[in-house]
């Protein structure tokens, strides 16, 4: 009698990460991330690039050549956690919204904390992007829903020190670039397609507060129903290496 050989046993794919949403009628989105993309720089008016430009200097950071940016940055890395942990102390958010495109391609907008390791940051902003959670929130408004008012939605963020909480950053989107040229620039790349994640670059910090905190809170606010969207973690250090 003959025997087959056996077959090689092909690996599975690896799982996509997943993201659930509810929205104002309960209802829940669930979202298989395909890919993720951080803007960068991406204020709306030159004063406020300027600014944070020069924030980021004050840590490090050149430069970019150009404006606004757009860095991709690994799928697994959009995450609704309560917990960020980090490798060192000079790790810090920024206050965002997030677009996100759920499976039948309705575009939905939720508040978002970009984690960065800014240490790492002054040697290559994409490498930063890629060592730290984007962090977003559970809760999600339909973008076509706040369109007419989308530049009164307000965003802001807190840091949190021996349980003190401060406020780090305040403004509006209005400030940024809106959601529309971001959709135009996925259509035009080709990844206006279910499972996308954009975040949508930062507003300025607030001066003289210490961003590299024990916890942070975002928060997305429209001030026309008074409904707020928030994302929250605490940022934990991990042990010392061996070796």
């Amino acid at each position: 009698m003959t025997t087959q050989p056996t077959q090689p046993t092909q690996p599975s794919p690896p799982a996509q990460p997943s993201l659930t949403f509810e929205l104002p009628d309960g209802s829940l989105q669930h979202v298989q991330v395909v890919q993720v993309l951080n803007a960068g720089y991406a204020g709306r008016g030159q004063e406020d690039v300027a600014a944070h430009v020069a924030e980021l200097a004050e840590l490090g950071v050149p430069a970019p050549s150009v404006t606004p940016a757009l860095y991709p940055v690994s799928p697994y890395l959009a995450q609704q956690t309560g917990r960020v942990s980090v490798q060192h102390a000079r790790t810090s958010g920024e206050a965002e919204w997030a677009l996100v495109v759920a499976a039948d391609g309705e575009l939905l907008l939720t508040a978002a904390c970009d984690h960065t390791d800014r240490a790492l940051e002054v040697h290559g902003v994409a490498w930063s992007k890629n060592a730290a959670p984007d962090v977003l929130a559970t809760r999600a408004w339909r973008l076509a829903d706040v369109a007419p008012r989308l530049d009164d939605l307000t965003l802001r963020a807190w840091v949190t020190h021996d349980g003190t909480e401060t406020e780090v950053q305040s403004g509006t989107l209005a400030e940024l670039l809106p959601p529309a040229y971001w959709v135009e620039v996925l259509r035009e790349r080709g990844d206006l397609v279910p499972g996308t994640v954009l975040i949508s670059g930062t507003i300025p910090m607030a001066e003289g507060v210490d961003q590299f905190a024990e916890r942070w809170r975002v928060e997305l606010g429209d001030p026309a129903t008074g409904e707020t969207i928030e994302c929250s973690y605490d940022v934990v250090p991990l042990p010392e290496p061996i070796g």
